[in-house]
């Protein structure tokens, strides 16, 4: 839950600072809140991978506030967060549920 749109210069100056695989630099993996994700695709100019913090074990339906695997990779994220310790410890998601989000993703 940090970040916002203005913080993307941020990752286009450290973008262009680091180049990326095709110019010799790193792989680097960022995954900013899912409100980001489509602003941070742009300002990484594709030197970045871009992916979620979290999804949801369902393709779709009525679960308020939750955001698929489908969605994130309609976004344009090519990776996702699953089983980080604070979702473990302050939601309480268990290994079967872990499971089932990655199998999702």
């Amino acid at each position: 839950m940090n970040g916002l749109g203005a913080d993307l210069e941020e990752l286009a100056l450290l973008a262009n600072a680091l180049g990326g695989p095709a110019m010799g630099g790193p792989t680097v993996l960022v995954c900013p809140p899912a409100t980001l994700i489509t602003g941070a695709l742009e300002r990484a100019g594709g030197r970045f991978k871009i992916g979620g913090q979290n999804c949801h074990h369902a393709e779709k339906g009525a679960f308020t506030g939750e955001i698929s695997a489908r969605m994130l990779a309609d976004a344009g994220a090519t990776h996702v967060i699953v089983g980080h310790s604070e979702r473990r410890t302050l939601a309480g998601e268990t290994n079967s549920e872990v499971l089932e989000k990655a199998r999702a993703a």
